[in-house]
């Protein structure tokens, strides 16, 4: 496993639906933040300038929410190698007591910048997410 990166977010009332709670498509927003914050904060500057993430799927399971004013913190890594052009990564969402409320799993794939085609996560590209166990 990689090294967990952190992120928190506060609900405000724009993130909140007719339940009282953060509505999933917010979930789904935060995931992705997570994911772009991780990237910007430790891919090398080149990496970066040369390629471009996108989600092409998302597994998400809702065990719990927050209202608004309140705060999660989300952890995310890099669980597994890449498979060619996709990386799984995973996105977990706890309140603040700890428990987990929200659980992702997403696959990304990762685009050439220029060409816009897929292109194989090359281990130098993984290495820095991957952390002392980096391939």
């Amino acid at each position: 496993m990689s090294d967990p990166f952190r992120k928190s977010f506060t609900a405000t009332p724009e993130h909140i639906d007719e339940m009282g709670h953060v509505n999933n498509a917010v979930w789904v927003q935060w995931v992705q933040d997570m994911a772009t914050a991780h990237w910007d904060a430790v891919a090398a500057p080149e990496h970066v300038r040369d390629f471009v993430w996108l989600v092409v799927r998302h597994e998400i399971d809702y065990r719990g929410n927050i209202a608004e004013g309140e705060t999660v913190t989300g952890t995310t890594w890099i669980p597994d190698d890449p498979r060619g052009a996709t990386s799984l990564r995973r996105v977990d969402f706890h309140d603040p007591s700890g428990k987990t409320i929200v659980a992702a799993s997403t696959t990304w794939a990762m685009l050439d910048r220029e060409t816009q085609r897929l292109a194989r996560v090359r281990p130098e590209v993984i290495a820095p997410f991957r952390g002392e166990q980096g391939t």
